[in-house]
């Protein structure tokens, strides 16, 4: 029987949960309709297609992954912060293995709630930054760091490739500890000398 009352945010909402489910490569239109027990051509009432639903979960990982960082980071600085933010960020990895890779995705310029979250997750980063003394153009690079190393870790972590006989938390502390080290020593790119002609 199809669902009574049935919005583009259930349908956003039950598509996250089947993604972690299922995972967000095996998510499909035909399987949310199954889900929410409504023929498929029903839910272009909700969204337009594939691409839009992707969008859309995207949006959604993404808020909530801001809204943990955010709540990890709340009265905490240095490296008390970093460590914070990154086992939250793990944390929900873990938790939304099918929704978490949306969350990867680069906002999409023309949904403004989307473009907020992730402006939300990017903030928290950088007033982590801010601590270490980076900013401008530092903490962009700084930030890029953080994301590639605590991303690349919980990606390999989830596709099983750590197979050595080491606790993953502790290596996973010890890439933290190593991102401190590094903001606490951020290299200051050297000025270029000017040109021949310009001396």
């Amino acid at each position: 029987m199809p669902r009574a009352g049935l919005t583009q945010a259930t349908v956003v909402r039950e598509a996250a949960r089947l993604a972690d489910e299922v995972g967000h490569d095996k998510l499909t239109l035909a399987a949310v309709a199954a889900r929410l027990g409504v023929a498929l051509p029903s839910l272009y009432k909700h969204v337009r297609g594939a691409d839009a639903l992707a969008q859309q979960l995207a949006a959604l990982a993404t808020a909530e992954l801001a809204d943990e960082l955010t709540n990890a980071a709340v009265g905490r600085a240095g490296r008390d912060a970093l460590h914070a933010v990154a086992a939250a960020w793990r944390d929900y990895a873990h938790r939304h293995p099918g929704r978490y890779p949306a969350a990867q995705r680069v906002p999409d310029p023309t949904d403004p709630d989307h473009v907020a979250a992730g402006r939300r997750a990017l903030d928290v980063v950088y007033a982590i930054l801010r601590g270490y003394g980076l900013t401008g153009d530092a903490a962009v690079d700084a930030a890029r760091t953080f994301r590639s190393a605590v991303h690349g870790f919980v990606a390999l972590e989830s596709a099983g490739g750590f197979g050595l006989p080491r606790r993953i938390d502790h290596s996973y502390d010890q890439l933290v500890a190593v991102l401190d080290t590094a903001f606490r020593d951020w290299p200051v790119p050297r000025a270029r000398p000017a040109p021949e002609g310009d001396r």
